[in-house]
């Protein structure tokens, strides 16, 4: 039989090792713990901020211009902004995306397979845009042909983009950027 003090080392020993043990135990629980926010695919959803300024020119937006394209709710500061939209909208999505800007979706249907959507729960962000999907399977589908599924979703309407449309009692200006309308 041990002498009593080496039974005494052996028990501080398995104590040190129990401590050392649940320590690392709650290490790694925090670190997993963390924010528990995810999109449906497991990555953690960016930090997005709505949208204030057109996509185009850069100006504060007015909320009757818009543009309904790929899902999104794109509003500008003039009617003439929406053409410019519509004939790029990959140029204008990425840089907002660079941006942090999140559009307002207004999707009412999965890209992938055309079923209502019940909830808008399973995400994916792409280039700008915040696709919603029927079931996280969709989302595998989309990445494969992300440009197919756009265009799918893709029936532009627009609300006073006519071009002729005019703001009384101001100044129209000719610069190529804003060709024929005022601000």
């Amino acid at each position: 039989d041990k002498p009593y003090y080496a039974k005494e080392e052996n028990m501080k020993t398995v104590k040190h090792i129990i401590a050392t043990a649940g320590v690392v135990t709650l290490l790694f629980s925090a670190a997993f713990a963390g924010d528990s926010t995810k999109t449906a695919t497991g990555e953690k959803p960016k930090e997005l901020k709505p949208q204030t300024v057109c996509p185009v020119m850069g100006g504060p937006i007015d909320s009757s211009f818009y543009t309904d394209i790929q899902g999104q709710r794109v509003y500008h500061c003039c009617p003439m902004c929406s053409a410019k939209l519509k004939a790029d909208p990959d140029k204008y999505f990425k840089k907002a995306a660079a941006q942090g800007v999140l559009f307002e979706n207004i999707q009412t249907t999965c890209p992938v397979s055309g079923k209502k959507l019940q909830e808008k729960t399973v995400y994916t962000d792409y280039e700008g845009r915040r696709i919603y999907f029927c079931c996280k399977n969709c989302i595998g589908k989309f990445k494969s042909d992300p440009q197919a599924y756009l265009k799918k979703m893709d029936a532009p309407k627009d609300s006073k983009t006519d071009s002729t449309a005019v703001m009384p009692d101001m100044p129209m200006h000719h610069d190529k950027s804003h060709k024929d309308h005022q601000h």
